[in-house]
């Protein structure tokens, strides 16, 4: 039967030092593990953080995911990747991205191609532009909401029916044109 460590093992090596051999075996191991450590880091996404003493202002566009927890004034846009707005983080900044997670506090418009997520202790002031919208208990949030899918409609139930003007020929009193408002609506 064949044993995988009879296979392994190499015949004896010539006469050298001791100490050489021993820093020679944990080189090639490490060489041998660096290869399979950069492919898994390539695999895995990338994410870059913005510590809580940093302060930017002006425009912020990446193509990785952002974990802010510092202060940002201005516009931050990665399109195709995920924001997060740490508990330290304080944003005053028009945000653009796939998908925003908020643990901290945002003052300006947020727009999201998947999901806007305001977490308990989150603070955003802004109007929110996205598909799909949480906020948890906790949380605060003062502005507007409009969660319009993808194709750019509104994702809630079917608009109501338009109402056409109707010509006005000419001026008329108060009176009259009541009961024709009346007309419309009933």
């Amino acid at each position: 039967m064949w044993k995988r460590d009879e296979a392994v093992r190499q015949p004896a090596q010539p006469a050298v030092p001791t100490n050489d051999v021993a820093a020679a075996a944990p080189a090639a191991a490490a060489q041998a593990v660096r290869p399979a450590d950069t492919m898994k880091s390539q695999n895995a996404r990338d994410v870059v953080n913005i510590g809580k003493s940093v302060v930017i202002k002006g425009e912020l566009n990446g193509s990785e995911d952002l974990t802010i927890e510092g202060h940002v004034e201005g516009r931050i846009e990665l399109r195709d990747h995920v924001l997060t707005i740490g508990p330290n983080g304080k944003i005053k900044a028009e945000l653009f991205a796939k998908s925003v997670v908020v643990l901290g506090e945002v003052i300006g418009n947020v727009s999201a191609s998947e999901k806007v997520d305001i977490r308990e202790n989150g603070s955003v002031e802004g109007d929110i532009t996205s598909p799909r919208v949480a906020i948890a208990e906790g949380a605060h949030f003062r502005g507007s909401v409009d969660m319009a899918n993808k194709g750019g409609k509104a994702a809630a139930g079917p608009r109501p029916a338009e109402s056409k003007p109707q010509p006005v020929t000419g001026p008329q009193p108060v009176a009259q044109q009541q009961p024709q408002q009346a007309q419309k609506v009933g």
